[in-house]
């Protein structure tokens, strides 16, 4: 733990080439995947409906599927929302029926599964309003409709589209800017790095076929930040080596540069990995989705700042020159009379 004391003096660039050829292959992995497998994307996207139930009682995920699946509902996703006593089900476009038709149905399924307890004084009437999310008290049901929610296809294919277009305009936004900030060899770099990172992310959900949904989006925009705010950092500390280290070369000074931030990259890391890893333990299936892309976001930015903006801003061919600030116009005239 001696780098979270004082600067270390790592040979991060000596490692450029087998680094960059690894991203390269894994990069080519994910993407092979994507083109072929696709991504296993959520009802915000494909369309379907959503419908959120509520227990009286803990309830069993398994025994809710098998009693879906003895009904001929096929393809729907159960899961647990927020407690044990809260289920969450996803059933995609390809279901016919209404919404309201299909939450009366689920209903009578999981009713029929874990049959209502009739108390001394609830008539019949009340009983079967289990089935109607809008009349429903908890004390007359053993199952509750809380949601439903239904997401058409043509509402998927807008919120795809705009996904995709959200994180183009990320990324052009940050080549300029960074491109103004520094020089654009670090926008390249800067773009190439974040590119890696959304690129790596969405291959890692394809080839485990993980669930793409808003959450998730969103978590990848988060990703294009914080990856961005770690090379940030790096690149401001290579413009000041190369006014300071005058007798140094480029690859001195970006491998010096490194190094002095190279306890901050660490701290910063493993402190937002401390929130995401609980997250992505107790925070239930809900945003398991996005807890995990995080997850790899932190891992996959952290590496990225190190072993691919920087090098990639090295072969481009930076040095010290490009660096300097451009010389005011007469500053070296003659100034005697």
């Amino acid at each position: 733990m001696d780098f979270l004391k004082k600067d270390t003096t790592f040979n991060f660039l000596g490692y450029q080439k087998p680094a960059l050829i690894l991203s390269t292959v894994l990069l080519l992995i994910g993407i092979l995947s994507i083109i072929f497998r696709g991504l296993n994307f959520g009802i915000d996207f494909t369309g379907g409906t959503l419908v959120e139930l509520s227990y009286k009682e803990t309830v069993q995920i398994q025994d809710v599927r098998e009693s879906l699946e003895d009904n001929n509902v096929q393809d729907a996703v159960v899961q647990y929302f927020g407690t044990s006593k809260d289920i969450m089900i996803r059933l995609p476009v390809s279901v016919e029926g209404s919404s309201a038709a299909l939450s009366d149905k689920l209903t009578e399924i999981l009713r029929e599964k874990i049959p209502e307890t009739v108390t001394e004084g609830t008539t019949a009437t009340k009983a079967q309003q289990c089935v109607s999310a809008t009349h429903t008290t908890p004390q007359d049901c053993h199952v509750q409709i809380k949601r439903v929610e239904f997401v058409g296809p043509q509402v998927g294919d807008e919120l795809t589209e705009q996904g995709g277009l959200a994180m183009v305009y990320a990324l052009i936004g940050i080549l300029l800017y960074v491109g103004w900030r520094f020089e654009w060899r670090f926008a390249l770099g800067s773009v190439v790095a974040l590119v890696h990172d959304v690129l790596f992310t969405l291959g890692i959900f394809s080839i485990f076929q993980v669930e793409f949904s808003l959450p998730v989006l969103a978590a990848v925009l988060a990703i294009i930040g914080y990856s961005l705010n770690d090379t940030i950092v790096v690149f401001d500390r290579i413009r000041e080596n190369f006014r300071k280290m005058r007798k140094s070369d480029s690859f001195t000074i970006m491998n010096t540069s490194l190094n002095q931030t190279l306890r901050r990259t660490v701290l910063t890391s493993v402190t937002t990995m401390v929130v995401v890893m609980t997250l992505l333990i107790v925070g239930g299936d809900l945003i398991r989705g996005f807890s995990f892309a995080l997850c790899i976001g932190v891992l996959v930015g952290t590496y990225s700042s190190i072993f691919v903006a920087s090098p990639v801003v090295l072969l481009l061919g930076i040095s010290r020159e490009d660096m300097l600030p451009p010389a005011k116009e007469g500053a070296n005239a003659d100034l005697t009379p």
